[in-house]
């Protein structure tokens, strides 16, 4: 094939994605290998490709082709989730533009109406994962609502209700006003706003006393049914018994106390409204109090909110302070700051509500999640701080609200057959529905069509916590080959805002229906934020198109730019120029690639410079190699892909191709070109999992390969005995030759003349590398001397002086008159160093690290003195 002259990420990413899926390397089916398993985070079905999924999905990308060169059966499950809210929100809003209202469709026909959308729309982003090389099973992928997965969901939701752990119950829960829903705690975002607290007079029946109460939400005052005060508090000890009015509506409610109430907060005096706060629920069912629920589902007020009824709830707190100022009784009003709940989806404030939904026992679930992460480490997080997190959550687990008031997601499978709370049955099926209500009202005459079920559909991550397990098919069939070979998984890459949401509940799920956990570690991303360390988002238009990225800088270009600036559980400032970083590298190292090639071989004999350089790049490259083995293992993926990169770009590129590169326009000897290609190949493979596309290329450009042979399905190098005094030797060289090129810049001495260079006390240094250092310094002679030699530039390395002469190769006196000049200016400039330090005041004062910097000014200044009044006794 012939190299064109420039690489063109777009062309060789489509020709070898296609590829690589036309041979089936992505394919696993269970063998005798050993297996190596990730479950993709499932995006959401209206999800499209961003930061924080780019990076997420090149980490897992980076492992599962990793484990293939391992030899490892390499299967990465991808899949998209339902996500119930979301879905059903870009479904209503799609019904809307076309006139449609979501109220006065059949749930049949507003399904059909969602399944459309997600034909239609949905998945976008599994295409999108193909661009960045991602190597998933395609022929595996999943979706929540699948046949298969709901059928899943369903069993486990009817085999935990028989065991006790899911039921009905009347609560106060988190109502989403925008999405029509309820929404679990961990799905309510707490955020601090600045608002108002107003302080309202309430008359006291059968008098003219007056008592004030503050309140943050005075709309909701149409729905108080009690004043409570502390029954400590000798504020009002004269209230107790009596009855207050509740301004607006007069309705007459009673002062009851309690010692809930806190007697510093506000006026020490509390309303208490019932349908709208769960401290007042918990209050009102303590003292029977009448609850009053001012609220529809939408948030606006109902027909207890009188005048207001249909209006919405923050319009309604403007009017309403407006009227209760009018009339006499607000007090004032003052600044205050408090935390608001909003929903995690919809951004909406969520409404404290009553209602019967379903719910999840968690405590003994809880038990063995718990033990297996931090005692017996059986699942082990990266980086491990966030095993204090995990702790804090599942020591204060809370029941689960499962229901979600929706039609997009799993029906809760509880059918009623009467009108009682308590009259349903929970079964898999209507037909066994229908037995079990036949047999538990003992009337057999009751008919399918006599029974209703629950409307509400399952909280999405009720099927997504079975994740690991159903998409192997493990819930329908729990012995089923796939399932047995698969599970449980090996790593799981996830961000840590899902690690109580999703992670610890398939921990969760592994343990109920496996006995096993669901994989064994879970490497924690951090977020993706830009360069003024905020979150990426559409809303702050800080984030950048992923597709373009892509298109801009290649897909390698991308992947090794955002693994360049992500440690694990670090949250990545993401900068383009690190895009760039990246395409530079494909581009280095396909210039590298067309150098090699370029080179015309003969059957001389191999220079000594290139036998070494082999040499010592062998043991350089089994150092890097046992270095980024400890860096998986730590899922230090950063860190891995860093030392790869200054491998190949500065010891690859910049040393050895130079020590075996022939003379200009000779051949370069057979065995070190074939070496050479050889440690190229060996490179492709450490590159291969993060720069896939480009390494593929090379590879398949190095030689004619078979399918078997391609690069993907290749071999991870096995890392041999390291030669550390080889490394240590090539060190101590480069600094030579590094000397040599400082010298020559600053004396203007082209590379092609050849220089002398003499050694003073070479004592203990290895001469095995000498060829390399003639080479590179372009040197005439290399010998050891017992004295200084005048009339030479010098320099140093470790205790070791080199002397090279200057005779015709500068001139003499305008480098005395340089270094006499430069001498005079560091003299000088000591001098006033060591005034600043002569001061007592200065160093009594001023800061430590600042004497110590000012300190070691004086030694540097010394130091370049000596070397300076050496140089120039040398040329006198």
């Amino acid at each position: 094939m012939e190299i064109p002259s420039k690489y063109d990420p777009k062309r060789v990413e489509e020709h070898w994605y296609a590829y690589w899926s036309e041979h089936k390397y992505f394919s696993s089916k269970p063998d005798d290998r050993e297996p190596y398993t990730i479950v993709i985070p499932p995006p959401n079905v209206t999800g499209v490709l961003h930061m924080g999924h780019m990076l997420n999905n090149t980490i897992q990308d980076v492992l599962i082709r990793r484990a293939r060169l391992l030899g490892k059966n390499a299967c990465w499950v991808p899949g998209m989730d339902h996500a119930s809210i979301a879905t059903e929100a870009k479904v209503v809003a799609k019904l809307k533009a076309d006139g449609i209202d979501k109220s006065k469709l059949s749930r049949d026909e507003f399904l059909k109406h969602a399944w459309d959308w997600t034909n239609e729309y949905g998945g976008v982003i599994l295409q999108q994962l193909k661009k960045l090389g991602c190597s998933c099973d395609w022929d595996r992928t999943k979706f929540t609502m699948d046949d298969d997965m709901s059928a899943s969901v369903i069993k486990v939701f009817v085999d935990l209700y028989n065991k006790g752990l899911i039921y009905r119950g009347y609560r106060m829960v988190n109502w989403d006003p925008e999405a029509k829903t309820t929404l679990s705690d961990e799905e309510v975002i707490y955020e601090e706003r600045q608002g108002n607290l107003y302080y309202l007079s309430y008359a006291i029946e059968g008098s003219d006393e007056k008592v004030t109460i503050a309140t943050t939400r005075p709309e909701t005052i149409l729905g108080d049914t009690a004043i409570c005060i502390n029954p400590n508090d000798e504020r009002y000890r004269h209230l107790r018994g009596k009855k207050a009015i509740v301004p607006i509506c007069d309705r007459v409610i009673p002062i009851i106390e309690d010692e809930y109430v806190d007697v510093e907060f506000g006026t020490g005096c509390l309303k208490v409204t019932p349908a709208h706060d769960e401290n007042d629920k918990n209050l009102g069912d303590k003292h029977n109090l009448e609850v009053i629920d001012i609220f529809n589902e939408d948030a606006s007020l109902n027909s207890f909110g009188l005048h207001y009824e249909g209006k919405d709830r923050f319009e309604v707190r403007k009017e309403i302070v407006k009227e209760l100022q009018e009339k006499g009784y607000l007090v004032k009003t003052e600044q205050h700051t408090n935390k608001v709940g909003t929903s995690e989806r919809t951004k909406a404030v969520i409404e404290p509500r009553l209602s019967d939904q379903w719910f999840l026992k968690m405590e003994n679930l809880a038990k063995p999640a718990l033990e297996g992460v931090l005692e017996t480490k059986d699942v082990k997080l990266y980086p491990s701080k966030f095993d204090n997190t995990y702790r804090h959550w599942m020591e204060n687990i809370r029941d689960w609200n499962i229901s979600r008031q929706l039609w997009w997601g799993q029906q809760i499978p509880a059918y009623y057959y009467g009108d009682g709370k308590e009259d349903f049955v929970v079964a898999e099926t209507p037909e066994e529905a229908l037995k079990l209500a036949q047999e538990k009202t003992s009337d057999l005459g009751l008919r399918a069509s006599d029974l209703k079920q629950d409307p509400d559909v399952l909280d999405t991550w009720f099927s997504s916590w079975l994740w690991p397990i159903s998409v192997f098919g493990g819930i329908l069939e729990p012995e089923n080959d796939e399932v047995n070979y698969y599970y449980p998984t090996s790593d799981l890459v996830t961000g840590p805002d899902i690690l109580f949401f999703w992670v610890a509940r398939m921990i969760m799920a592994g343990y109920e229906y496996r006995g096993k956990r669901p994989f064994e570690n879970v490497y924690l991303t951090g977020l993706v934020r830009d360069k003024q360390r905020r979150k990426m988002s559409k809303s702050l238009g800080n984030s950048p198109d992923a597709l373009q990225l892509i298109d801009d800088f290649g897909a390698d270009g991308v992947r090794v730019g955002l693994l360049l600036s992500s440690a694990a559980g670090n949250d990545l400032l993401f900068d383009e120029a690190l895009c760039q970083q990246g395409a530079n590298f494909a581009n280095k190292i396909w210039n590298a690639f067309r150098l090699v090639r370029g080179w015309e071989t003969a059957d001389i004999a191999q220079p000594e410079a290139a036998v070494k350089g082999i040499e010592w790049y062998k043991a350089k490259f089994n150092q890097t190699l046992v270095e980024i083995e400890d860096h998986f293992s730590k899922y230090r993926i950063s860190d891995a892909l860093m030392a790869i990169y200054k491998m190949v770009w500065d010891d690859f590129c910049s040393w050895l191709l130079e020590i075996v590169k022939p003379e200009y326009q000779k051949p370069i000897d057979r065995k070190t070109y074939e070496e050479v290609l050889r440690l190229f190949e060996e490179n492709l493979k450490l590159l291969h999992p993060f720069m896939p596309f480009l390494t593929e290329e090379v590879w398949q450009h190095i030689a004619e390969r078979s399918p078997e042979e391609a690069l993907i399905v290749s071999q991870w190098p096995k890392a041999e005995k390291v030669n550390t005094q080889l490394i240590s030797d090539f060190d101590f060289a480069a600094e030579v030759i590094s000397g040599v090129r400082t010298i020559r810049k600053e004396k203007n001495i082209p590379q092609k003349d050849a220089l002398e260079l003499f050694m003073l006390n070479a004592e203990g240094v290895s001469s095995q590398m000498d060829a390399i250092i003639i080479k590179l310094g372009n040197l005439s002679t290399m010998e050891t001397i017992d004295a200084s030699l005048d009339g030479a530039l010098t320099f140093r390395v470790k205790s070791n002086e080199y002397f090279i002469p200057i005779s015709g190769a500068i001139d003499v006196e305008a480098e005395i008159a340089k270094i006499t000049e430069e001498l005079n200016y560091t003299k000088g400039f000591l001098k006033s160093v060591e005034k600043k330090l002569g001061n007592e005041r200065f160093v009594n004062n001023a800061p430590e690290q600042v004497v110590a910097m000012e300190r070691k000014k004086a030694a540097d200044a010394e130091a370049k003195i000596e070397t300076l009044e050496k140089s120039l006794a040398s040329l006198k």
